[in-house]
C-alpha cells in the first residue's frame, strides 16, 4: 500500500507587463494588479476541476506499476479513466469531491521576481527530460498555464524552466572567479548570504534546463531531479512563459515575447526532509554555511514571491511510499496574454525592492 502526503499549496501565477519593480507602486499598477486577483478568483472552479483532473491522470499512470516514464505525454495521460479503491488513488483523486480551493490557495505573481544571473539565453534546450547525469531524487513538474482574461488553457506556450543541481551548481558554471575563492557570502546589506556570480565557463553543459510547449490542455510537463540550493537562496525552480519563439538548430530556441518570469519554490518541510538524502546531505554548503530556509531567502525574493497574497509553492506529492521513489510538483501559472515583458532586459545584482535594506 502506498501512502501520499499532501501538501496544499496549489499556486497560480498572473504576469504583466510592469517595468522592473518588484511591487506595483502607482495607482494604476496597483490597479492592474487587483484587477488579474479578481479575474483570477473567478476563474477558481475551473482551475480547481483543471488541477484535479491532472493529478487524476497522474494517478492512474501510477497506479498500473512498472517503470515511471519519462515521457510526461506517457506520465501525464488524458481522460478520466476508471476509479480504483486504494489508497493511492484515494487520496490523489479526492479533489474531484472538493469545493474549489483556489481563493485560499492563490497566487497573484508580476513579473518582475528576478530571473538571477544564470539564464542561458539560447542555451535551453527544448525537451521535457531535463535531468541528463545529475544524480538525485526524481521530480516531475506538472505546469499548467491558463489565460487569466478567459480561464481558458493556453497552448503552444513555452514554459521555460532551470533550477540547480544537488550541491547547488548550475549548468555551466562550476567555480568562483579565481581571486573570489575565499571571498565567503555578503556578512550584510541586501545581498546578504550570497556569493558573487558564478562565470559561466563550461559553455557546453546544458543539465537541469529546458522548456516545452504547452498541449492543448495548457500542460507543459518535465521530468528532472529535486532541485539544490546554494548559499542565501532557499530552493528554488527559475521559470520563464515565452508566446512567441523560434527554434534552433542547436535544439534550444530564441524568444521574442515574454509573458512571465518568476520563481517556483516547494514547502519548507519537504526541504527538510530532502536534505537527510543522499546526495543532498552531501552539499557542503550545509556545514560550512548553512542551508537557507524559504523565510531566509537572501533579496527578499521568497517574500516578494509572495505579494498580494500569493503562495508560488509547488503542491508535492510523492510517487511511491518513500521519498526516494521521486515527488511530483503541481502549479498553475495564470498569465494576461496581454502582457509582453522585455525578455532581453538586464539582469539586476539587487532587485529594487532589496534596496530598502
Amino acid at each position: 500500500m502506498r501512502a501520499f502526503t499532501t501538501v496544499l499549496a496549489a499556486a497560480a501565477l498572473a504576469s504583466s507587463a510592469l517595468a522592473h519593480n518588484d511591487a506595483p507602486k502607482s495607482p494604476d499598477e496597483i490597479k492592474y494588479i487587483q484587477s488579474i486577483e479578481e479575474k483570477m478568483y473567478a476563474c477558481g472552479p475551473k482551475i480547481e476541476k483543471y488541477r484535479a483532473l491532472r493529478k487524476r491522470a497522474a494517478a492512474q499512470q501510477f497506479l498500473g506499476a512498472g517503470q515511471a516514464p519519462t515521457n510526461a505525454q506517457d506520465l501525464f495521460i488524458d481522460g478520466e479513466g476508471d476509479d480504483d479503491d486504494t489508497l493511492i488513488a484515494r487520496t490523489l483523486l479526492a479533489p474531484l469531491t472538493e469545493e474549489p480551493r483556489i481563493r485560499n490557495h492563490s497566487c497573484i505573481l508580476h513579473p518582475q521576481l528576478t530571473e538571477g544571473p544564470y539564464y542561458h539565453t539560447e542555451g535551453h534546450p527544448i525537451r521535457q527530460n531535463m535531468a541528463e547525469d545529475q544524480l538525485g531524487l526524481p521530480f516531475f513538474m506538472d505546469v499548467g498555464i491558463i489565460d487569466v482574461n478567459t480561464c481558458e488553457p493556453m497552448e503552444n506556450v513555452l514554459v521555460d524552466l532551470w533550477h540547480a543541481n544537488t550541491t547547488g551548481h548550475y549548468a555551466g558554471h562550476p567555480e568562483q572567479e579565481p581571486h573570489l575563492k575565499w571571498e565567503g557570502p555578503a556578512h550584510e546589506g541586501p545581498r546578504k548570504g550570497l556569493l558573487s556570480k558564478f562565470p559561466r565557463t563550461n559553455d557546453h553543459e546544458t543539465f537541469l534546463r529546458g522548456a516545452w510547449p504547452t498541449n492543448k490542455h495548457g500542460l507543459a510537463q518535465f521530468s528532472s531531479i529535486f532541485p539544490g540550493y546554494y548559499t542565501g537562496r532557499a530552493t528554488h525552480v527559475h521559470v520563464r512563459v515565452h508566446t512567441e519563439w523560434t527554434p534552433l538548430a542547436n535544439g534550444t530556441f530564441t524568444s521574442h515575447r515574454m509573458l512571465h518570469t518568476g520563481q517556483f519554490f516547494v514547502p519548507d518541510s519537504i526541504n527538510m526532509q530532502v536534505d537527510k538524502v543522499w546526495p543532498y546531505n552531501t552539499n557542503p554548503i550545509a556545514d560550512k554555511w548553512g542551508r537557507t530556509r524559504n523565510w531566509a531567502d537572501s533579496l527578499h525574493i521568497y517574500q516578494d514571491a509572495h505579494g498580494n497574497g500569493a503562495n508560488p509553492e509547488f503542491e508535492v506529492l510523492k510517487v511511491g511510499s518513500v521519498l526516494q521513489q521521486g515527488m511530483i510538483g503541481y502549479i498553475t501559472v495564470g498569465v494576461d496574454s496581454k502582457a509582453n515583458y522585455d525578455v532581453n532586459a538586464p539582469w539586476q545584482p539587487i532587485p529594487p525592492s532589496a534596496m530598502k535594506d
